[in-house]
């Protein structure tokens, strides 16, 4: 069984789950069953991070769960939102006739994921480089471990510009609701599989698709050094804006993650949608342990 969820935990979730998921959008099939679909990957999710654990600590809840369960819920409602509001959006302010509806279904939606990958990319990037921007994305950043659920752990505020910054360039191109429904599915899966607490492997994938083991690096804590592997789907544009960053022989702990200039930050729901709008949400550095990892012996 381990082995099998080491090898064959991704290709499922890539290409079964979201496989299907782009079936059902084809067919015009009831987006009842697209739900259905996201709740199996949350399962499946949560199953191989029990049965093949990176870190065994990080599968016991952090006094985070229920939190992270709201966090998901948020955000999963607000994604649904934006897709329902398609239509009105595409009918205002795309233009005509530059989707390509003849290309296969399954093409449609692979390029509308590297449309969003770029645009959600570079709002992720800018994030870190921001004031205002990291005050919302540190609420992502303030997590103690990885397991599937920190994925759709983020303010919803800052939810909606990377959604925005994903889904406006495909709005303008006249993004079908049908691709944007499949396309929604694969950002969900994408998210459980990037931060998976799950020690499976891509082999030389790693390098290009933006799963655990390099989004890992993203979360180290300390300013500057977690400033890498900015990409949802693929390390392409990291690699193209020289942001990316792997070490097979790093292997991290809690101690590894959260935020080093604010190691205190609020643990609850409510009040990290309020600490953006406060003066300590600015999350700066202020002691040189904040800036740099600890000096190896």
């Amino acid at each position: 069984m381990r082995t099998l969820v080491r090898y064959g935990y991704v290709p499922f979730m890539l290409l079964a789950v979201n496989g299907t998921g782009i079936a059902i959008a084809a067919s015009g099939g009831s987006k009842l069953w697209l739900l259905a679909l996201l709740v199996l990957a949350i399962a499946c999710s949560f199953g191989a991070e029990r049965v093949l654990p990176y870190h065994d600590e990080w599968n016991t809840p952090h006094d985070d769960d229920w939190r992270d369960t709201v966090h998901a819920a948020v955000n999963e409602l607000l994604t649904l939102g934006s897709v329902a509001a398609l239509p009105v959006l595409t009918a205002v302010a795309s233009i005509e006739g530059v989707w390509p509806h003849e290309w296969p279904f399954v093409l449609q939606v692979l390029g509308a994921v590297l449309v969003a990958d770029l645009g959600i990319t570079l709002v992720h990037l800018a994030s870190h480089k921001i004031p205002a921007l990291w005050r919302l994305h540190a609420v992502h950043h303030s997590v103690k471990r990885a397991y599937g659920f920190n994925g759709l752990m983020k303010h919803p505020l800052h939810q909606t510009l990377e959604t925005a910054a994903g889904v406006a360039p495909l709005v303008l191109l006249g993004l079908p609701t049908t691709v944007a429904y499949a396309l929604a599915l694969c950002v969900a899966v994408q998210l459980l599989l990037q931060h998976s607490n799950v020690d499976y492997r891509v082999g030389r994938l790693r390098a290009v698709l933006a799963l655990n083991q390099a989004h890992r690096f993203h979360h180290l804590k300390w300013a500057g050094i977690g400033d890498v592997n900015f990409g949802l789907f693929t390390l392409l544009w990291d690699h193209v804006l020289r942001t990316y960053s792997y070490d097979p022989e790093r292997r991290f702990t809690s101690d590894d993650l959260g935020m080093a200039a604010k190691p205190d930050y609020p643990n609850a729901y409510l009040a990290q949608l309020a600490e953006p709008f406060r003066r300590s949400g600015a999350c700066a550095a202020d002691d040189a342990d904040a800036v740099a990892p600890p000096r190896t012996k």
